[in-house]
């Protein structure tokens, strides 16, 4: 019975051995198997058995893996003081030489990405820090890639997380640019008035120009009705003249007498308490008795057969052309076709000031 118990002891101790050195490596796994202190190789991911009790398995995860680059303050080329961090992917190719060339890779990835960080941003500006984070992560990915590449570590991506000046650097910053704001507010102003006097200055002497030109052709239209009319009243003065020198020619002098009688009645009618008599009054009476038959004298016909136009001179001669209806009208539609266009130009001045007024804006946008 002791045997029995014995024996069955011995034999789960056994399975128990037998079972320790079953080693389950992971898909995203390598396996390095030490036996005795020396290397025997690589296990691949699945089921590996190993010697139990005198081996030595160490399992590497070949997956890519973030570190952070603890916050650091960094001095720029420029001394500037200023707080950065970043963050690190890696990745384990060769398990070998991560294990067994140097004691910890993560530690020693981020100690060197420390240094390098300060060495990258040591050789630039603030400005450029802050401008070119592109060109400092391309900087540390290079030359770290370069320095774990003996460790079997693959540096894939760094990426600068943080830039935070300290407090009197970021003040004169905040500062600097408010300075540039307020200057470029300032110019912008300048120029807004620039092109607001230019605008108006241009607006104003359109005006001018304008109402000179209205002002000539107001005048120019008024002296040209001013001239036709004067010309229509000379010609009727002229008509006037030419029918009662026409009608005065045949009368005698009885007809006279009547028509001095009868005009001398009339201002007698009046009442102007004065009347001047353009003629001699004697005349007057001696034609009248003349005409009751006082005098046996017969009064000869005067201008019977007198010539007209010996005395007086052709109609066209003394009253010139005469304008008809037709031909008023045809001055007037001419004068009003020449102030049609006139009023069409200055449309167009307009609308080209307008157009020059529009553009001159972009046109110094693009000079500034």
């Amino acid at each position: 019975m002791l045997f029995g118990v014995v024996v069955l002891f011995f034999i789960g101790v056994i399975i128990l051995i037998l079972v320790s050195g079953i080693r389950i490596i992971q898909p995203y796994q390598q396996g390095l198997w030490i036996l005795l202190g020396q290397y025997r190789g690589r296990l691949n991911p699945g089921f590996n058995w190993v010697i139990p009790l005198v081996s030595n398995v160490i399992k590497l995860d070949l997956r890519t893996q973030v570190l952070e680059i603890p916050k650091q303050e960094v001095i720029t080329k420029d001394n500037s003081p200023t707080n950065v961090d970043a963050v690190i992917y890696i990745k384990v190719v060769d398990p070998e030489k991560a294990y067994f060339e140097v004691t910890n890779y993560r530690m020693a990835t981020i100690a060197l990405a420390q240094t390098t960080l300060r060495s990258v941003i040591g050789d630039m500006e603030l400005d450029e820090v802050l401008y070119n984070r592109d060109l400092i992560n391309n900087r540390l990915r290079d030359i770290l890639d370069k320095s774990t590449d003996a460790w079997g570590v693959r540096v894939e991506a760094v990426e600068i997380r943080e830039v935070d000046p300290v407090g009197p650097v970021k003040a004169a910053m905040e500062e600097q640019t408010s300075a540039e704001r307020r200057r470029r507010a300032a110019i912008l102003l300048a120029d807004g008035n620039k092109r607001s006097a230019i605008l108006e200055a241009e607006g104003a002497k359109q005006s001018m120009i304008l109402k000179a030109e209205g002002s000539r052709q107001s005048k120019i239209l008024e002296a040209e009705g001013t001239r036709v009319s004067s010309i229509l009243q000379a010609q009727g003065q002229a008509q006037s003249l030419r029918l009662i020198s026409l009608g005065a020619v045949p009368l005698d002098k009885k007809a006279l007498t009547v028509l001095s009688l009868d005009t001398l009645s009339k201002m007698s009618n009046g009442q102007a308490t004065k009347i001047i008599f353009p003629f001699e009054i004697s005349k007057l009476v001696e034609q009248s008795a003349k005409y009751l038959g006082a005098s046996e004298e017969k009064v000869p016909e005067v201008g019977a057969e007198m010539d007209v136009e010996r005395l007086v001179g052709k109609p066209e001669d003394v009253l010139g052309k005469i304008p008809n209806p037709d031909e008023l009208r045809a001055e007037v539609a001419s004068i009003e076709s020449q102030l049609k266009k006139d009023l069409e130009d200055t449309a167009k001045t307009t609308k080209d000031l307008k157009k020059l007024g529009a553009e001159k804006p972009s046109e110094f946008m693009d000079k500034k």
